[in-house]
């Protein structure tokens, strides 16, 4: 079984399938420009070159490959022998490859596909919808991590016959039990995430500069803001926070996923500011439309677990996944979580937990993600030849 994820590899996404191991064989395609740090990824992992591995670091290789389009190097040899090989969405640059050489090398193929938008053709970017009859046709399965998705893949065209849901899973354990080592005596809100406008990081040091200046409402104290994650982004937070006159009680830093319980330990509350994301299209008259919105947002599950007190805004399949139980604001909306902040969190001693429903918090372990993957893979393994989808 041979899982790819192009150059976004990473543990909280992959980290499901070491609970698999006692069943198949499991091994993963890590690239040299894999951008997340899988040290602690408990299954075998195969070092494999993409284009991108050999192009210059930063904005000029980005270019060069945005153009002439990334692709993994000596992909068939990486793949022989597979009998799954199970990759990710309709649009990345890997799965028309696996599409193409399905036939000849005799795997099912298993698509996870987190959008949750239909793009169809006349919406999704010209490189990438190149390959998308392929990809429709050559996949024996699909798993969805939301409804919200599974019912953005059947207005692609897909078969609701073809399309399992099936929510990732955390360690609920690491999370519920990485308690705080000393008592809490300030406020720390924390918001994680990628550092890129997306995630809305940008919202969330606006509702602290806005209770700063008592726009929110009356608090006791003014909490401080860790944003954790790396990206393009953090010079403009750094500068935002800054010009807002919070950038003393604003840290940014990457944290590695080991360490994220910790993290969590100490907060008085976690954010998800998702923002809907938009692009224009290649012609001078295409004006930019959305093509992205929060997908599930495993930090939900994760801040579950540890009994953190969420806030979130209400893009994408967010509501589906926190099932009415925790405050939602609309995506952008500083001013109404500076208010949800002040009259929720805040108003309460720092560090206080929350109760969530523990079945809620169990779906999203990684033993009940593991069995839910485990049957969909029984399921696709047990399809006779003569009905697999051939590539067209």
């Amino acid at each position: 079984m041979v899982l790819l994820r192009g150059h976004d590899s990473n543990p909280w996404d992959l980290g499901v399938w070491a609970r698999l191991q006692d069943r198949y064989d499991v091994a993963a395609l890590i690239t040299r420009r894999n951008r997340y740090d899988v040290s602690s990824l408990a299954i075998e992992q195969r070092p494999v070159t993409a284009l991108r591995d050999l192009l210059p670091r930063g904005a000029a290789g980005e270019l060069v490959a945005g153009v002439v389009g990334d692709r993994y190097l000596r992909l068939r040899e990486a793949l022989e022998g597979a009998a799954i090989v199970h990759a990710a969405e309709i649009g990345s640059w890997f799965t028309p490859p696996l599409a193409r050489l399905k036939a000849s090398l005799g795997y099912r193929l298993v698509l996870t596909v987190w959008e949750t938008i239909p793009l169809g053709e006349a919406y999704r970017p010209g490189r990438v919808h190149a390959g998308r009859s392929d990809v429709l046709a050559a996949t024996d399965l699909y798993i969805t991590p939301t409804t919200r998705s599974r019912d953005a893949l059947i207005l692609e065209g897909v078969d609701p016959d073809r399309i399992v849901v099936s929510a990732p899973g955390i360690d609920v354990e690491a999370f519920r039990s990485g308690v705080a080592k000393e008592s809490v005596e300030d406020h720390l809100v924390v918001s994680p995430g990628r550092l890129v406008w997306e995630k809305g990081h940008q919202d969330v040091i606006r509702a602290i500069a806005a209770i700063d200046r008592g726009l929110g409402g009356e608090v006791g104290e003014k909490p401080r803001l860790l944003i954790t994650g790396s990206g393009p982004e953090e010079g403009r937070l750094r500068a935002h926070a800054a010009e807002l006159g919070v950038g003393d009680r604003v840290e940014i830093r990457s944290v590695p996923y080991a360490e994220m319980p910790a993290v969590f330990a100490r907060a008085s509350c976690m954010v998800l500011a998702s923002l809907p994301r938009a692009f224009a299209g290649p012609g001078l008259s295409d004006l930019p439309r959305n093509y992205w919105e929060e997908q599930f947002g495993m930090v939900l599950a994760e801040a579950m677990a540890a009994g953190v007190p969420i806030i979130a805004a209400s893009s994408g399949a967010i509501p589906e996944v926190t099932r009415n139980a925790v405050p939602l604001f609309p995506p952008g909306d500083w001013r109404e979580l500076a208010r949800l902040l002040v009259d929720g969190p805040l108003s309460r001693p720092p560090g206080t937990r929350v109760e969530y429903d523990d079945e809620l918090v169990q779906s999203y372990s990684l033993d009940a993600a593991a069995e839910r993957i485990a049957a969909a893979y029984e399921r696709v393994l047990a399809l006779p030849s003569s009905s697999l989808t051939q590539s067209s």
